[in-house]
């Protein structure tokens, strides 16, 4: 007898093999996303910056402050200055004037009188006033006559020899030395004696010729 064929059944496809790092991780339960609230990006670098511009703009004030100051001191420094240049040349041309006065009116007393006498006069009050006026500034003439020349405060122009003034010394002054305080204004322009002169030597005799 023959068999009846057997219906086959149909196969199952199948599964693919799961290896065990795969199996540990699908029998491991996912941990739920925790939501963390972070800083807005670049808000605390806003902040300093802002900070700086503050700051910046505290230092641009106080430069245009300080660049005021400073100009308002420069121009109150030059005035100073000015001012006491002023007064500086008013003090000092004030006791002149005063002789050129004495000058002018001297001037005209000339020209109407042949009084050689008062002319004298009149000139010897000017220098007089010059003097006044020397000793007002504070500067002083410092004579030479007679002294031992100093290189310090004279210049001589010339030597001479003398019988009276010793070697070395001030024999002659063309211009007098002047100063004011400790301070040389122009130094004496003089001449200085050698000393006794040489005596002159006797002028060989000649011989007589026989005749």
């Amino acid at each position: 007898m023959t068999r009846k064929s057997e219906k086959k059944k149909p196969e199952k496809p199948s599964e693919p093999e799961v290896t065990a790092p795969e199996a540990a991780a699908a029998a491991e339960p996912v941990p739920e996303a925790v939501a963390v609230e972070t800083p807005e990006p670049g808000a605390g670098a806003r902040t300093e910056i802002e900070t700086l511009k503050k700051e910046l703009a505290d230092l641009k004030e106080k430069m245009l402050y300080l660049q005021a100051d400073y100009q308002n001191y420069r121009k109150r420094t030059l005035k100073d200055i000015a001012d006491a240049r002023m007064l500086g040349i008013t003090s000092t041309l004030d006791p002149f004037l005063r002789v050129f006065d004495f000058l002018g009116m001297a001037r005209t007393a000339a020209e109407k009188s042949d009084n050689v006498e008062a002319i004298r006069q009149g000139v010897e009050m000017i220098i007089q006033e010059y003097v006044k006026a020397f000793e007002d500034l504070g500067v002083r003439k410092q004579d030479s006559m007679h002294k031992p020349f100093d290189p310090e405060w004279q210049e001589a122009v010339g030597q001479e020899p003398s019988e009276t003034v010793p070697e070395g010394h001030v024999i002659k002054e063309w211009t007098a030395a002047y100063r004011i305080g400790d301070r040389l204004l122009r130094p004496a322009k003089v001449v200085v004696s050698t000393g006794s002169p040489m005596p002159e030597a006797p002028a060989p005799e000649t011989g007589k010729i026989d005749e």
